[in-house]
């Protein structure tokens, strides 16, 4: 989010330091949240690639001080006006009847509801500044030794010597808004984004619950439905998500997984991803080796056979020594087997609010506002660093 990029010219780059928020992809999950409701009865939620703390943020202000945005404000104001219109309350309790934008909360004291035993970790390589409530940890989704420290930080009586890769008490929710630094060759950005989010969702099979949710930026490509259906397989509804904050010009969107319902027998490790990892190889021979796959030859009879136990096999060839085989007809197999299953595309966010590729005029007396949190060590120092020792752009003098 820095002052030479495109967000300066976002309105909700600036909309996000005037509500206080660390980034703008806080809106993201905002949105998110509005259309399918990510943090009803949750608790104990795993923010993955957290940094600068954004999503973080948003759970700090919802499930532990108990703030309510977007719609759920709303609706709460709307309640309240019904109320006093039809003299239920007190008149001198009645609510601003004004309708709020998608960052408003209602931040009186007497509308805050905190949820009792919120347990939240924020994941990251870059540091974060801390956050009220929340548990940071510096560390490598794609390491296995990242396993022992989440599980450490949501059960401290959890026992790294059992090598036990599964949460005792595992958690309702697990978001990640990671992303590579792109490099403009979508092809390499999207592989290498797919290799990230491999990982994230090995981490939140190791801590998620039965019935939780799990939601990931994901960049959509050609081959992104192969993906659709992997998810399908842990996850009872998968779909893809685009919020209104998040560009149109950008390949991003958000994979959106409710209702987690892993396949009987199985174990989450990220030492063996999605439970197989190395031995995939090795499955594949053994699985080929016990059904090998054959096609059923024509003989001369009229009459058919496996190609293995075909008798006499070459008095069936012409001339030429050429065989005629005829491939099995699939129209008797089962409709559902080959079909291609996509996942629903949403648009998030009410249609409404700010558009983020569009301009808008700002006021006359519009001031210029600082980021609320300044990037702790962003990539970017180093190079930067580098530049001034060597006497700027265009290096010394000769």
């Amino acid at each position: 989010m820095g002052k030479s990029s495109k967000d300066k010219r976002d309105a909700y780059y600036r909309l996000a330091k005037e509500q206080g928020w660390r980034a703008r992809s806080a809106f993201k999950l905002l949105q998110l949240d509005e259309e399918f409701n990510l943090f009803e009865n949750v608790t104990r939620v795993v923010d993955l690639c957290a940094a600068p703390g954004s999503w973080s943020q948003v759970l700090s202000r919802i499930l532990i001080k108990g703030e309510k945005f977007g719609r759920c404000a709303w609706q709460d104001r709307e309640a309240k006006f019904r109320q006093h219109m039809l003299n239920v309350v007190p008149s001198d309790a009645a609510p601003d009847q004004e309708t709020p934008t998608l960052g408003d909360s209602q931040s009186t004291e007497e509308g805050l509801k905190p949820r009792r035993d919120v347990k939240i970790v924020s994941i990251d390589l870059q540091p974060i500044s801390p956050l009220p409530g929340i548990i940071t940890l510096r560390a490598d989704i794609t390491h296995p030794a990242t396993v022992p420290l989440l599980l450490k930080a949501l059960d401290p009586d959890f026992n790294p010597d059992t090598m036990n890769q599964q949460a005792t008490h595992p958690v309702d929710l697990v978001i990640s808004d990671g992303a590579p630094d792109v490099t403009g060759l979508h092809d390499l950005d999207i592989y290498v984004q797919s290799q990230l989010l491999f990982a994230a969702l090995n981490l939140a099979l190791c801590v998620l619950k039965p019935g939780g949710k799990f939601v990931a930026k994901i960049f959509r490509g050609r081959n992104v439905d192969l993906l659709y259906a992997q998810l399908k397989i842990f996850f009872e509804k998968v779909y893809v998500a685009k919020p209104r904050s998040s560009r149109a010009s950008s390949v991003e969107a958000f994979i959106v997984c409710i209702n987690f319902q892993p396949p009987e027998g199985f174990k989450a490790s990220l030492e063996e991803p999605l439970g197989v990892g190395s031995r995939l190889p090795e499955m594949l021979a053994d699985k080929n080796a016990v059904a090998p796959v054959t096609a059923p030859v024509l003989l001369q009879n009229g009459t058919t056979a496996a190609w293995d136990s075909a008798p006499e096999r070459a008095q069936i060839a012409d001339k030429d020594g050429i065989y005629d085989v005829e491939v099995e007809d699939l129209s008797t197999e089962p409709l559902d087997k080959n079909i291609r299953w996509i996942a629903p595309f949403v648009a998030c966010g009410d249609l409404s609010a700010f558009d983020s590729d569009a301009s808008y005029r700002l006021p006359d007396d519009h001031v210029s506002l600082d980021p609320v949190q300044p990037p702790t060590a962003p990539p970017y120092k180093r190079a930067i660093e580098l530049r001034r020792a060597n006497g700027g752009a265009y290096g010394k003098p000769k």
